[in-house]
């Protein structure tokens, strides 16, 4: 059973009842995963070298939240941040955007998200910089998760960090050592009240009246990085739900 065949024998139905809620974005998201592979415009030309019979096969649409389309997608990116790993400790730091902030990203997830990502990078950029151990510049690789292992609607950030820095004024790189890199409750505090300007300063969006004081940030040391780029990946390029996991539909 594949989502594309439940989403075909329902999608009149989901339009309907769904209508004030369904944005852009996931309409753009259904026309892709519906047409996937079955849009003979779009075709890779095939040629038999030993006789002269040809074939045309369909491209896919390459959207993130089809089930067919990001095996490919997920071993590439995999492929490309194996070379960039450094011979060195790595750390995990996640920034989790609070329950009470996520009917905004719903509603406004591109905008949300990219500042997620911008408030996020210039904390540990400020963070490096600033610490007496490592005070010099920070590399790193960022990537969103938008749901939990369960499927609940929970947007965070992964971000793996080498541990160390670079100073470019002596051009030598200053290793840290320990468990963590950064104090996580300095960074959940620096990460609300800068995420929180952003929207309201730079986006004028109007918070919630319950916005929770404490935030939750997590830092913690990974090894030599390649299990944390493998547990990344494969929550990168996928949707939500994988044809794999659906086991019945029953009365729709």
């Amino acid at each position: 059973m594949k989502f594309v065949d439940i989403l075909h024998a329902h999608l009149d139905a989901f339009n309907q009842t769904y209508e004030q809620q369904i944005t852009t974005a996931m309409r753009q998201a259904i026309y892709s995963m519906l047409s996937c592979r079955t849009n003979t415009e779009r075709t890779s030309h095939w040629a038999c070298q030993s006789c002269t019979h040809t074939t045309d096969y369909p491209l896919s649409r390459g959207h993130r939240s089809c089930p067919q389309c990001q095996h490919n997608t997920t071993a590439d990116w995999l492929a490309k941040q194996q070379t960039k790993l450094l011979p060195v400790e790595y750390y995990m730091v996640t920034f989790t955007l609070p329950f009470e902030l996520r009917i905004i990203a719903k509603h406004q997830s591109e905008l949300l998200y990219q500042a997620m990502f911008s408030v996020a990078a210039s904390v540990l950029k400020d963070f490096a910089h600033n610490s007496k151990s490592l005070g010099g510049e920070i590399g790193f690789t960022g990537v969103l998760h938008t749901h939990s292992r369960r499927r609940d609607y929970h947007p965070h950030l992964h971000f793996i960090i080498p541990a160390g820095s670079f100073n470019k004024d002596k051009k030598q790189w200053q290793k840290s050592r320990g468990k963590y890199q950064f104090n996580a409750f300095n960074l959940a505090t620096v990460w609300r009240a800068r995420l929180l300007e952003y929207l309201t300063n730079k986006l004028d969006i109007t918070l919630p009246a319950a916005t929770p004081k404490k935030w939750v940030v997590d830092c913690q040391h990974v090894g030599k990085g390649l299990p944390a780029l493998k547990y990344l990946s494969r929550y990168l390029y996928r949707g939500v739900l994988p044809d794999k996991n659906i086991i019945s539909n029953i009365d729709g």
